[in-house]
């Protein structure tokens, strides 16, 4: 047991080294590399369908870990109440983990079907695709197994929780972590290998979010002859911009 305790105040530092130290050497040495290598040129009908799924149904997922994780049980009970809080827990984040999940497969069959999406995926992508799949499976695991007598005996806002945020605050508590039921210890494992793999991997660009394309003005084009006729009857150019 004792074993177990370091095991969970330890790994996660090593972890977090990894993506740091990751990250950095990734962006000095590969900028070029630095990109989800788009393939939307060689297929977009399943991808139209499939990378919109993934994507909302992931950013949904972790808003939802965001909040069971960071806010203590005590903040979110007094606004939701315990019941109100496990019921949309459950079904939002199963349905949100079934749309991440179905949206992910379609992404994969994509990816091998069409053979030129498939020859441009990489060693590193295959292994990323089947450890990321399968934390999408366990955190699934995790939700559903909640919603039955047997999981409801655990609350992992009383252990897995304040040990996530025992490891920001430098003082990890890693006993708390071995009290939680083994598919919660799957899901965070399978978590921390993701997390290791992501400077290493197409992950890496969320870390670039085109934020500043929220906020660009919009392009406006027009015809040679129309600034041709611009220029002799002497007039401005429209301006560009919101």
């Amino acid at each position: 047991m004792a074993g177990w305790e370091i095991f969970w105040d330890v790994v996660p530092y090593v972890t977090l080294a990894i993506v740091g130290i990751g990250t950095w050497w990734r962006y000095r040495y590969d900028k070029f590399g630095w990109t989800t290598r788009s393939s939307q040129l060689y297929e977009s009908r399943l991808l139209r369908i499939a990378s919109p799924m993934f994507h909302f149904g992931i950013l949904v997922v972790i808003v939802g870990h965001i909040v069971g994780l960071v806010i203590p049980k005590s903040w979110m009970n007094a606004i939701l109440g315990e019941h109100a809080y496990h019921l949309q827990a459950v079904v939002l984040g199963g349905v949100a983990g079934i749309a991440t999940l179905v949206g992910i497969a379609l992404l994969i069959y994509r990816r091998r079907s069409t053979g030129p999406v498939f020859m441009a995926t990489t060693g590193n992508d295959k292994i990323m695709y089947l450890v990321l799949v399968s934390a999408i499976v366990a955190g699934c695991a995790c939700t559903f197994i909640g919603a039955t007598p047997a999981g409801t005996e655990h609350d992992y806002r009383e252990t897995v929780s304040p040990w996530f945020r025992s490891i920001w605050i430098l003082q990890p508590r890693g006993d708390l972590m071995v009290q939680a039921p083994v598919h919660f210890h799957v899901h965070v494992m399978i978590a921390l290998v993701l997390f290791c793999l992501w400077p290493f991997t197409r992950l890496v660009h969320v870390f670039s979010a085109p934020i500043g394309y929220l906020f660009r003005p919009y392009i406006v084009y027009r015809s040679r002859d129309v600034a041709a006729k611009s220029e002799l009857v002497g007039s401005q150019p429209h301006r560009r911009g919101w």
